[in-house]
C-alpha cells in the first residue's frame, strides 16, 4: 500500500450518505479500441488483489485500471492505474467541476438555447432533447450532464467554460498531466488505435477528483453540489454501486463506449472518512459491448482490500 497526503471528507459528505439512486445505462456509443493486456505490477497491491482483478481480466477478455484512496488515512490500493483508456461519460464530472469553480453564480442562472438537430447530434440527450423550445440555465445544463449523462448538455457546457482545451487547461492546473481533452460528444467515444486523445488513467482521475474535493478548488457549497448531482446519477446503479459493501453509499459518474466501462465515485462507509475510487475498463475485442460486472467485481475486490488494509 502506497500513502498520499490525507485530508477529511467527512462534514461535505454529511448529508450525502442519506441520498438514494435510481436509473439504468445509457446506451452504448461509439466502439473504441482496448488498451494494452500487460500485466501490472503488484507494488501497491496484496498479491491475492492484484491475481483477482488480473483474473477478472481474463473472465472477461478486458483490461482494467483501478485507482483507490482513502481520504483519512492516505493509504490506497492500485491495478493497472497508469494505463490508458478512454474516460467517456466520466469527464462530465470533471466539467461539472470546472463549471463550478470558473463561472459565478449568477451567471449560472442564464438562460441557454439549442436546437433539436444539436441535441441530436450529440446523442444520448434525455434532458436537452425535450427542452429546446425553453431551454435550460447552465446550472440545469452541468446537472443534466452529470445526474443523466446529457451529451447536449456537456458539450454546452464546455462551450461555456471555453472548450475542450479549457477544461484540458483547467485538469493541467490541478495537476493532471495525463489526461487529454480534445473532442466533445459524440466523438470523445471514438479513440483512434495509438491515440492518447480523449484518455487517461485511474490514477489520474483519482487524483483529480481528490483535488477537485479537498477544499482547494471548490468552495464547500460548490463541492458538495457537485457531490449531491453524483450522488442521484442515474447510470451509475449496476457499477461501483452495486459493487461497494452493503451500508455504503456512493456517489459516482459513469461511462461506456463500445467496449469500454467506467465509473468514479466518493464512497462513503459508515463512521469512516471516504474513499475515491476510478475504474477503468474495456473489452480486449474492440467490437465487444462493455459489461457492468466486470467493473461491480473490480470495485468489490478493492474497495474490500482497502477497507481491510485501514480498518
Amino acid at each position: 500500500m502506497r500513502r498520499t497526503p490525507a485530508f477529511s471528507l467527512c462534514c461535505l459528505l454529511a448529508g450525502f450518505a442519506l441520498a438514494g439512486c435510481v436509473g439504468a445505462p445509457p446506451p452504448a456509443a461509439e466502439s473504441a479500441p482496448a488498451s494494452p493486456t500487460a500485466r501490472a505490477t503488484t507494488t501497491d497491491l496484496d498479491e491475492l488483489v492484484a491475481d483477482e482483478l488480473a483474473a477478472l481480466e481474463q473472465e472477461y477478455d478486458a483490461t482494467v485500471g483501478v485507482m483507490a484512496v482513502d481520504t483519512g488515512t492516505g493509504e490506497s490500493v492500485s491495478y493497472g492505474e497508469d494505463r490508458r483508456f478512454g474516460f467517456a461519460s466520466t469527464i462530465k464530472a470533471f466539467a461539472a467541476a470546472v463549471f463550478l469553480q470558473s463561472v459565478p453564480g449568477a451567471a449560472r442562472d442564464e438562460i441557454v438555447h439549442w436546437t433539436a438537430e444539436e441535441a441530436a447530434a450529440a446523442g444520448h440527450a434525455p434532458v436537452t432533447s425535450q427542452h429546446v423550445e425553453d431551454g435550460l440555465t447552465y446550472a440545469q445544463l452541468a446537472e443534466a450532464a452529470v445526474r443523466v449523462s446529457d451529451n447536449a448538455a456537456l458539450n454546452l457546457i464546455v462551450d461555456r467554460i471555453g472548450g475542450s482545451a479549457a477544461l484540458d487547461d483547467a485538469l493541467a492546473e490541478l495537476g493532471d498531466a495525463t489526461t487529454e481533452v480534445v473532442n466533445d460528444e459524440p466523438t470523445l467515444n471514438t479513440i483512434e488505435p495509438g491515440s492518447t486523445d480523449d484518455t487517461t488513467t485511474a490514477a489520474a482521475f483519482t487524483a483529480s477528483l481528490t483535488r477537485i474535493l479537498d477544499g482547494s478548488t471548490l468552495s464547500a457549497a460548490d463541492a458538495a453540489l457537485l457531490v449531491d448531482w453524483m450522488s442521484d446519477n442515474r447510470t451509475g446503479d449496476a457499477l461501483i454501486r452495486s459493487g461497494a459493501p452493503a451500508g455504503w453509499t456512493v456517489a459516482d459518474k459513469s461511462g461506456g463506449a463500445g467496449p469500454i466501462r467506467n465509473d468514479i465515485a466518493v464512497v462513503t462507509r459508515p463512521g469512516q472518512d471516504p474513499i475515491i475510487i476510478t475504474v477503468l475498463t474495456s473489452r480486449n475485442d474492440p467490437h465487444a459491448d462493455f459489461d457492468d460486472t466486470l467493473v461491480a467485481s473490480a470495485a468489490s475486490i478493492t474497495l474490500h482490500a482497502l477497507d481491510r488494509s485501514t480498518s
